[in-house]
């Protein structure tokens, strides 16, 4: 017999412990979409309009990479490597088959504060270049790109965490005028850091709390510095740009391949500037040398993590926040799912891997997301498309950019920045439907300019949260039920008093501590009410009868007949359909509305409750097991109502 036992326990726990080869299927599926959408690509469909926005967005990775990498603070080609290793990686663990993963200008702001900190600009005299270095480049250059990696593997690192943690469904918290403001704000700070290039100036890096302001304040001191040259080619840069694109946006149905104005823009600047040797006959700024190839793996410098643990949170929370903004997006204008926890999981794993290809932090971008839009990209093939011509720049272009100008560069920026820019028009919607929402997102704006942008967004989620708090013991918490709505569900026949004496409640939203008590409060005041109502329209006749019946033994209306005719019972049902969720304080009022009903001669039913609720409430309190408080429906709640008025009015002639 004990043999016999072991071997059941045995095979029940081969059965618990051995996972099943559809189980592992499954989970590869789940956590590698790449699985479920590569086998069922329709190359005849969608191979050609996913290579044209490949190709068009290899334009976009180029020209962002360069000008993110800058706005890191690294040198340029590692902006290249960025636009390149996290949109492979994403295009495997993503689920936005829509969103354009590389260079960031939120992430690349945020890490710059670090390089900045911890290798700031003087030491660069103390290096020099060597050939026996990675590519040739200098140890400052290697210094710098070291601590960006550090930033995004920690940053990643957070981000693997959160999905290990589910925190995906914590997302809710990153409401829209949140996000709007949060990217609003930052991008208002990525347009002030390229100022000194459009205006070809040399101003010293500036950061903290109100930097946005002294960079303006030492622009406006030394107003006189600015270079008329950079200054003109810079509008003309923005107005070209500017131009093309709303034309490409108004003509985009009419045309199939829109105009890559970034691409031909690099090549006319690039080309003049060599021409005209605008480097050294106006003083202009160039991208420089940009070295060949890709360089062999290195892991992030350890010893730097707990140094750069502010901005890997920041890089973190801001990535992912406007990451799933995208994803989302795409997803409803696409009509498919994607999973917030998984997305947490997607981006994580492109920062961390990332990080030992000599990358800054990465993320979605909107300039990059909307060119998958506007030129028919159909799956993540785009990126990938666009991931070999980012290669061929890497191996064989990339040399020929040395002639950039940076004020064309930074122009770029500033008008791929656009998307986000124009996003205060959000104010006016938000002005006309909530207030409140309006307030939140001014605030988060004037907080993330003046601070943050990580800053800003925490500050967005703590003032939503508070207002969430503040608004939910105020809101409505239940209504009350029309009875001749619920007339066609029963099957009885009611008379017209039986509809005045029954009560119907719904709850309308979650009972928790919050709002437990404004609950109880507007039910005592319904059954409060109700009772004036009542004893005004219904004592008068009552005591009429009574008058009449009791006449015929002591002719008047004597202190029995009127005790019975006030304490006439009436019924009160409680609709829990609309309690989704509920807490130990909400299951502690339920029980004392039933006690204090009790109490005011008013029967209590509640229907539609879920078998946990049930079981707290019997739990927490003695409730009377005499006669039945739970009910399926409403229509039974009222049908046992209906049945218990009939018995006392059975019982009231019997006495007679």
């Amino acid at each position: 017999m004990t043999g016999a036992k072991r071997k059941r326990k045995n095979m029940l726990w081969s059965k618990v412990h051995s996972p099943q080869c559809e189980d592992i299927k499954q989970w590869c599926r789940r956590r590698l979409p790449i699985l479920e959408w590569a086998p069922r690509y329709n190359l005849k469909e969608n191979l050609l309009p996913d290579t044209v926005s490949g190709i068009m967005l290899a334009v976009q990775q180029v020209t962002q990479g360069l000008a993110f990498a800058i706005l890191s603070s690294v040198h340029p080609v590692f902006g290249l490597y960025g636009s390149l290793f996290p949109a492979v990686i994403y295009a495997i663990f993503g689920m936005g088959q829509h969103v354009a993963t590389g260079t960031f200008a939120l992430t690349s702001l945020i890490s710059a504060n670090a390089v900045e900190r911890l290798v700031p600009q003087s030491n660069q005299n103390l290096t020099t270049q060597s050939n026996s270095s990675v590519l040739g480049l200098s140890d400052f250059e290697l210094q710098r790109i070291s601590v960006a990696a550090a930033v995004s593997f920690l940053g990643g690192i957070i981000q693997v965490a959160m999905f290990v943690l589910q925190l995906g469904s914590a997302t809710f918290l990153l409401t829209e005028p949140v996000i709007s403001a949060m990217t609003t704000g930052a991008a208002t700070h990525v347009v002030t850091s390229q100022v000194k290039y459009l205006l070809g100036m040399k101003i010293p890096y500036i950061s903290g709390p109100l930097g946005f302001f002294y960079i303006y304040a030492y622009v406006f001191e030394n107003i006189k510095s600015v270079r008329l040259e950079a200054l003109l080619l810079s509008l003309l840069s923005i107005v070209v740009l500017v131009l093309v694109k709303e034309l490409n946006e108004q003509f985009k149905r009419k045309i199939k391949v829109v105009l890559p104005v970034d691409l031909v823009l690099i090549i006319a600047a690039s080309f003049a500037c060599y021409c005209t040797n605008m480097e050294n006959t106006y003083g202009l700024e160039v991208v420089g040398h940009i070295p060949r190839g890709i360089p062999p793996p290195r892991a992030p410098p350890m010893n730097i993590l707990s140094a750069v643990i502010t901005e890997a949170f920041g890089v973190a929370l801001v990535g992912y926040a406007a990451s799933l903004a995208l994803a989302q997006g795409s997803a409803k204008k696409f009509k498919y799912s994607v999973d917030d926890n998984q997305e947490f999981l997607a981006h994580g794993l492109s920062n961390v891997i990332s990080s030992f290809l000599f990358c800054i932090p990465s993320a979605a971008a909107m300039g990059r997301t909307a060119v998958l839009y506007s030129t028919g990209a159909k799956t993540q093939v785009a990126c990938l498309i666009s991931c070999i011509f980012v290669l061929i720049v890497i191996y064989a272009i990339g040399p020929l950019l040395y002639w950039l100008p940076m004020c064309v560069l930074a122009s770029i920026i500033v008008v791929g920045l656009k998307g986000m820019l124009i996003q205060f028009r959000d104010l006016k919607k938000y002005w006309n439907v909530d207030k409140i929402d309006w307030g939140i997102w001014v605030s988060t704006y004037v907080f993330t300019i003046c601070f943050a942008a990580n800053v800003g967004l925490l500050f967005g989620v703590v003032c939503t949260i508070a207002i969430v708090i503040g608004r939910f013991p105020r809101s409505m918490t239940l209504s009350i039920k029309n009875m001749k709505e619920m007339e066609f569900k029963v099957k009885t026949e009611i008379d017209e008093e039986m509809l005045r004496q029954v009560k119907i409640i719904s709850v309308n939203n979650p009972l928790v501590f919050l709002n437990a008590k404004k609950f109880r409060t507007d039910v005592m005041n319904i059954i409060q009410k109700e009772n004036v109502n009542s004893q005004a329209l219904d004592d008068i006749s009552k005591c009429e009868q009574n008058t009449l019946l009791n006449s015929l033994s002591n002719g008047n209306c004597n202190e029995e007949a009127s005790q019975r005719c006030t304490s006439e019972k009436y019924s009160l049902i409680l609709d829990c359909s609309g309690l989704t969720f509920f807490d130990s304080s909400s299951v502690s009022m339920l029980v004392e509305i039933y006690m204090d009903c009790n109490s005011r001669s008013v029967d209590v039913s509640l229907a539609n409750c879920t078998a946990s609720l049930i079981k707290a409430m019997k739990y927490y309190g003695n409730l009377d097991s005499e006669k039945p408080i739970f009910f399926e429906s409403v229509s039974a709640a009222i049908s046992n109502s209906y049945s218990n008025k009939n018995l006392n009015k059975l019982c009231d002639h019997s006495e007679l």
